[in-house]
């Protein structure tokens, strides 16, 4: 399972490279929310996304924090809940919350996931009530980092991905 965690690492790294061939292709534009295709070597993979609405402090500097749920049917991945929020993370330090649910996140370097498959799911039937979810984390430096999501789009981005890829 940890292993499939690190591959969508190296995957979205990639995906990130202007210079990759196979760069994402939108497949909807949900409100906030994006879906996308790409193939690879190891088969299709579909993604929603999303960019937070967001960011606090504004004096820790740092890439794009996105939030992402993947499907890769070749290596029977579905629903996988990632998050990175543009800096390396203090070991395992994410939590996710809206409302009163709060989510714990294992992190390697600047990405995050649930590692608990019924977990996962239960965190995609609070995106899809929700209206934001609320990522907070530390850098290796100790220094917290906020960042707000809007869920609105979110259900229809998700279904686009789940659908591209079933």
């Amino acid at each position: 399972m940890l292993f499939k965690k690190i591959l969508i690492l190296v995957c979205l790294l990639i995906f990130s490279s202007n210079s990759f061939a196979n760069t994402p292709r939108s497949t909807g534009k949900y409100k906030n929310w994006q879906s996308f295709t790409a193939e690879t070597d190891e088969g299709k993979i579909c993604f929603a996304q999303t960019l937070p609405t967001k960011r606090a402090p504004a004096a820790v500097k740092r890439d794009k924090s996105k939030l992402f749920v993947t499907f890769r049917p070749s290596e029977n991945i579905k629903d996988e809940i990632s998050i990175t929020s543009g800096h390396v993370y203090k070991t395992s330090t994410v939590t996710a919350k809206s409302g009163k649910r709060s989510y714990s996140f294992f992190s390697k370097e600047n990405f995050a996931w649930i590692l608990d498959d019924q977990e996962e799911k239960r965190f995609i039937q609070l995106m899809k009530k929700a209206t934001d979810v609320i990522v907070k984390a530390r850098t290796v430096k100790g220094a917290e980092t906020t960042d707000h999501y809007s869920m609105m789009g979110f259900t229809k981005a998700y279904n686009s991905a789940k659908k591209n890829c079933s």
